[in-house]
C-alpha cells in the first residue's frame, strides 16, 4: 500500500523522528511512502495517512492536517499519534481521526529512521534509552515513557552514513547502565555529538567529565553540555558538575543550564537566585518557561507564585540583557545580578550596566 506521512504546519526545529521510523516499518514491509509538511499536494493517493503531533498547545494545525486528509482522500483512514495525542487523548479524538495511536509505535522504535525523505537535514537522532527515573512533577516524561527502559547496548547502527553529528534524544543518558558504552562509540565514530535534551548534573562524575570532555560536543552556539538547574535543592550538585567539567577541560561559557520558571514549586526569587548562581560559575542560564502538560494554549498559565507581569519581566530581559533567549555570564550582566537586592531589582532593564 501507498503511506501518507504528514507532519503539521507548526513549529518545530527537527524532523519527525516517528513518521522516517514509521517509512522505514512500512518500507520493510514492501509498502511505498510520503512525507509532507502541511496541507500540501500529494504524488499518491494513500492508502493510510499518518498524522503526527507535538506540543498539546500546537494542536489546531493537528485537527486541519486530520480533517483536510481525510475530506481529501476520504477512502483512506487516517491515524493520528504523537505527544498531544498521547497526552490529551480524549481532547485529540475530536480531531475526527480513524485511529488515535496513544505511546510507542514499539515495533518501529528500534528501525533507522528514513532519513531518504529529508535529504537537507543532517544529524542522527538516537534514544540509547527511554524514561526516566527522577519523575519530577513538571516533566511529561513518566506520563509518557515512564522509567528508564529499552537501554541499548550499542547506538553504531542507528547512525546515518551520510550525517555528520548525533543527537541524543535522552531524557537522562547518565541512568543508563550502559551510557559509557554508548559514550565510547560516540568517541570511536568521531562525528559531532549533541546531547539535546540534557544531562543530569548529581550523575556528572569525574570519570563522566573525562568522557565527556573526550568527544566533539557541539550543541549549537557555542555550547557543549545543557544541564538542568530546576529547584534550589540541586545547588550542590549544580556546583560540582561545573566543576568537574571545568577540571575536564569544558569551559564554564560552554555548558548552560534550562532554568525553570513559572512552576508551583519555584517563585521570582527562587529564580533570581538560580540565575545567579548560574552565572557565578561562568556557565550560562538558558530559562525554561513551564507550561502544564495539558495546555491547549501557549503562555497563557501562570503559576500561583507568580503573576504574568513577572513573566514578562523575565521575557524581556531575556531578549535585552541576554543573547538568543540566553543569559551569558557576561561581566556586566554578572555584576548586576550580585549588585541586586532582589528579581525585580535584578531584571529591571532601565538600571545602568
Amino acid at each position: 500500500m501507498h503511506v501518507l506521512l504528514v507532519e503539521p504546519e507548526y513549529y518545530s526545529r527537527y524532523p519527525p523522528l516517528g513518521l522516517l521510523k514509521l517509512s522505514t516499518y512500512h518500507k520493510r514491509r514492501g509498502d511505498t511512502t510520503e512525507l509532507v509538511r502541511g496541507l500540501k499536494p500529494v504524488h499518491k493517493r494513500p492508502t493510510r495517512v499518518y498524522v503526527t503531533s507535538l506540543f498539546t498547545w500546537a494542536w489546531k494545525p493537528v485537527w486541519q492536517a486530520v480533517r483536510h486528509y481525510k475530506k481529501l482522500f476520504p477512502g483512506s483512514k487516517v491515524w493520528l499519534g504523537g505527544l498531544y495525542a498521547s497526552l490529551l487523548p480524549e481532547h485529540a479524538a475530536r480531531s475526527k481521526a480513524d485511529h488515535l495511536y496513544k505511546g510507542l509505535f514499539r515495533e518501529a522504535e528500534c528501525l533507522m529512521p528514513d532519513y531518504g525523505l529529508v535529504p537537507e537535514w543532517d544529524g542522527s537522532i538516537i534514544f540509547s534509552s527511554r524514561g526516566c527515573n527522577n519523575r519530577c512533577p513538571y516533566c511529561a516524561v513518566p506520563v509518557l515513557e515512564g522509567s528508564l527502559n529499552s537501554v541499548r547496548y550499542s547506538i553504531r547502527s542507528l547512525v546515518y552514513r551520510h550525517h555528520t553529528r548525533i543527537i541524543l534524544w535522552d531524557n537522562n543518558i547518565l541512568q543508563s547502565p550502559n551510557w559509557d558504552n554508548v559514550v565510547d562509540e560516540l568517541q570511536e565514530l568521531g562525528l559531532k555529538v549533541d546531547f539535546n535534551q540534557g544531562l543530569d548534573a548529581r550523575l556528572v562524575t569525574e570519570k563522566v567529565a573525562r568522557q565527556l570532555a573526550a568527544l566533539r560536543l557541539d550543541s549549537g552556539r557555542g555550547i557543549k553540555v545543557r544541564m538542568a538547574y530546576d529547584v534550589r535543592a540541586s545547588e550542590r550538585f549544580v556546583r560540582k558538575a561545573v566543576e568537574r567539567l571545568n577540571s575536564a577541560g569544558i569551559k564554564g561559557r560552554e555548558i548552560m543550564f534550562y532554568t525553570l520558571f513559572n512552576h508551583a514549586g519555584d517563585g521570582p526569587e527562587d529564580f533570581f537566585e538560580r540565575v545567579r548562581e548560574i552565572l557565578e560559575l561562568g556557565a550560562v542560564s538558558y530559562p525554561m518557561r513551564y507550561e502544564p502538560l495539558n495546555a491547549l494554549k501557549k503562555n497563557t498559565y501562570v503559576s500561583p507564585n507568580w503573576t504574568a507581569e513577572e513573566i514578562n519581566v523575565v521575557q524581556r530581559a531575556r531578549r535585552v540583557l541576554g543573547y538568543g533567549g540566553a543569559f551569558p555570564p557576561y561581566q556586566g550582566l554578572v555584576r548586576k545580578l550580585n549588585r541586586a537586592h532582589g528579581f525585580h531589582q535584578a531584571f529591571k532593564l532601565r538600571v545602568n550596566l
